[in-house]
This record gives C-alpha cells, sequence and structure tokens, in this order.
C-alpha cells in the first residue's frame, strides 16, 4: 500500500500542472511586475504543456489580489505574483484580511532591483555624500518625492534621512511618473525610483543618477556606485519579485514549481529580456525565498515602527 502511494504521488507530481494555472499579479497592465509576469508566463505555458493566465488585481496596495490568492484552492494552480510591498503591508495596515506568512507557500523569487537615487541636475550635489553635505547645510529644505506615503520609494528617504542624519522633507504623489515630472522641472530635489523607470530620464540627462541602494553595483548601472560606497554605509535596499502559492498547496507541488521556475529564470535568452526591462532574474528554492521574506518583513518593519508610518 505504501508503494502504491508512494506511485501515486510521483505520477502527479510528473502530471502536475493538470490544467490552466492562474498566476495574479497585484498590479495593473504595463506596470513592471506585470511586464515581469508577462515575460515569465508563455515559457511556464510552453514547459507546462498548459495556459498560464496573467490575472491583473490591482488595488488596495496590493491587499485585492493577495487576499483572493490567500482564499484560492491550495493545489498549485493559483500563483501570486508579489513584490517588496509583501513585506511592508504587515507593519503598514493596522489589519490584513489575511495573514502575510501563514496564508502563503513560498515559491520562488523571480527577480530584484535596486532602486536608484536620481537628483534634478541644477542640484550643486554630484554624489551622495555632496547631498547629505548640502541637507545638513539647509535642513529641512530638501525635499524627496514618492509614490506615495508608506511606499517604498517613500522608506528609501527615511532610510537615508536616519542613517545620514539629515532633515529632508517628504513630499507625496500619487504615482512615480508625476514625482519624476516635478523632479524634471526641478519642484523637488530628488527622489528614488526603478532603473526600468528612471534609466530613460538618466540618459536623456533629465535626471541625474548619485547611487544604487543595492549592496553591490548593478549590472543594471555599472558605473553608478552604492549608496553604502558613497558615505552611508549599511544602506542597503532592493525591490524582490516573486511568487507565492497558497498556504497548505501540497511540498511536491511546490517545489515543481519553483524547479521549473528556476530553469526558466535561468535562461541566458530570459536573463537578457529582464535585464531589458530593469530588473536581474533570480530563481530559487522555497526556503531560500522564504528567508528573503523573513528579512524584509524584520526590516521594514523596524523602519515603519520607528518612523510611525500606519495607515
Amino acid at each position: 500500500m505504501c508503494a502504491l502511494a508512494l506511485a501515486a504521488a510521483a505520477a502527479n507530481a510528473q502530471s502536475f500542472p493538470a490544467r490552466p494555472v492562474r498566476l495574479i499579479v497585484t498590479y495593473p497592465p504595463g506596470a513592471l511586475n506585470d511586464l515581469i509576469a508577462r515575460t515569465l508566463s508563455p515559457q511556464l505555458a510552453s514547459l507546462w504543456r498548459q495556459q498560464v493566465i496573467v490575472d491583473n488585481r490591482p488595488g488596495g496596495g496590493t491587499l485585492i489580489g493577495s487576499e483572493l490568492a490567500a482564499r484560492a484552492a491550495p493545489d498549485g494552480h493559483t500563483l501570486l505574483l508579489v513584490a517588496i510591498a509583501h513585506a511592508m503591508n504587515p507593519s503598514v495596515y493596522a489589519k490584513l484580511p489575511y495573514d502575510s506568512v501563514l496564508d502563503f507557500a513560498p515559491v520562488s523569487q523571480i527577480a530584484s532591483s535596486p532602486y536608484i537615487l536620481i537628483t534634478n541636475p541644477a542640484v550643486p550635489a554630484k554624489s551622495v555624500k555632496e547631498l547629505v553635505a548640502l541637507a545638513k547645510t539647509k535642513p529641512g529644505q530638501l525635499t524627496y518625492g514618492s509614490t506615495g506615503t508608506g511606499g517604498s520609494s517613500h522608506l528609501m528617504g527615511v532610510m537615508l534621512g536616519m542613517m545620514a542624519n539629515v532633515d529632508i522633507v517628504h513630499v507625496p504623489y500619487k504615482g512615480l511618473a508625476p514625482a519624476l515630472t516635478d523632479m524634471i522641472g526641478g519642484q523637488i530635489q530628488f527622489g528614488f525610483g526603478s532603473y526600468s523607470t528612471v534609466g530613460q530620464h538618466i540618459k536623456a540627462n533629465r535626471l541625474r543618477a548619485l547611487a544604487v541602494t543595492s549592496a553591490k553595483r548593478s549590472p543594471l548601472a555599472p558605473d553608478v556606485p552604492t549608496v553604502a560606497e558613497s558615505g552611508v554605509p549599511g544602506y542597503e535596499a532592493i525591490s524582490i519579485v516573486g511568487i507565492f502559492a497558497p498556504a497548505k498547496t501540497p511540498a511536491a507541488a511546490v517545489h515543481k514549481l519553483s524547479a521549473e521556475i528556476a530553469t526558466v529564470l535561468h535562461r541566458p535568452d530570459i536573463r537578457d529580456r529582464f535585464l531589458g526591462t530593469g530588473v536581474e532574474s533570480v530563481g530559487s528554492t522555497p526556503e531560500e525565498f522564504a528567508a528573503v521574506i523573513r528579512t524584509d518583513m524584520a526590516k521594514m518593519g523596524k523602519l515603519i515602527r520607528d518612523t510611525g508610518i500606519r495607515e
């Protein structure tokens, strides 16, 4: 009987997925995370010989799509693509409609991307060290824009202010596009954005890149130093993208999904396509991705508690 059960489990794992897979994306069509999903989905569909349907469920600070995935049948046929907001939400929101840890099974980290600290070219600072020195001579006068209170680009500025011990002013916007418009126009002095969003403005000299927020220099901008090496030791913040399944999804299904997603992500052509959208492909084990999420939750949680940001 045990042998028959093992044989049945192996057969089920080999035939999985048995029907179309829904990949819930908590961002609208055209957003970076949507582009990542749409790059990955046809490759997985070809590998699995099943449709992989990208289901955009934006809104609610990613809560709408996340709750939908948390309540889905735990059979591996519904997946959730998440970004750094997943690690921040437990600390930003007083109450969530799901448990960010217990209601999800980590599958794989898909990609990572540093933010780039950019300024208006008229700002008399060509490095992070010079920007910090300028902020110290003008406390409460340098402004930075973000996608909104509690968002990742807001927290990048909070971290800079705390770690460099400078008084800088946060200006929240309803998205990065209007923040960049005001930065280019000189209404605000600096901010943070992904390479996929700000790269074109840097190349056109509309914005100046001072540093990347990752611990090491990024292949996306190899000539741009890190914030840490530019005078703020220990500064590190990256955007992560990964895939979850609902909790209680069978371990065999989770590991099969993880291994096959990694196979696709490690292909040179996919790596190049990801770099073209401004991110680096990863492809990790469920255990590795779980460790990344735990670390980010702890780090972002402390930062949010220390600053009193709360919805």
